[in-house]
């Protein structure tokens, strides 16, 4: 990483499994990093707080707000977007249980739900509402995300 005189900074970043060279300054958040120059439109800048979990990304393998997490920090980790997850079993719950309406929290739901699939593949109810307490949906119930990541930890798919 070189800074040069404009504050502006070249990084290389591994997204999805590969390097990718960014040019960043040391106040760019990685959502912005990877909306705007990798074109990974997925995660989604919301609240900008920390609070929605629309910006949700998998960093070495967990989720992160990146909205809250500088691109500068994220040299040296593996990030994975929606973009970049293979077909998972919680996709397919995801839809066939009807737990994605308007669309636009779903990556971060997505994201979240399957590092939880990973990380506690035994997560009972209350580790499944502590899981999904991070991420918010404006338009459904929460009944259907929670009928989704059930099924996948119960070995439906």
């Amino acid at each position: 990483m070189r800074w040069s005189m404009t504050g502006v900074g070249t990084l290389i970043l591994k997204v999805n499994g590969s390097f990718k060279t960014v040019i960043a300054r040391p106040s760019d958040t990685l959502v912005d990093v990877v909306r705007g120059q990798l074109q990974l439109t997925g995660a989604k800048p919301a609240c900008e707080t920390g609070d929605c979990g629309a910006c949700t990304l998998l960093v070495d393998g967990l989720p992160v707000k990146a909205c809250l997490v500088l691109a500068v920090e994220a040299v040296g980790h593996e990030i994975t977007t929606i973009e970049g997850l293979p077909l998972v079993p919680m996709q397919k719950a995801f839809v066939d249980k009807f737990a994605t309406s308007c669309g636009y929290c779903i990556p971060g739901f997505i994201l979240n739900a399957h590092a939880l699939a990973v990380h506690h593949p035994d997560a009972d109810d209350a580790v499944i509402a502590e899981w999904l307490d991070s991420n918010l949906c404006r338009c459904m119930s929460y009944s259907e995300i929670r009928d989704a990541v059930r099924s996948v930890l119960a070995g439906e798919y």
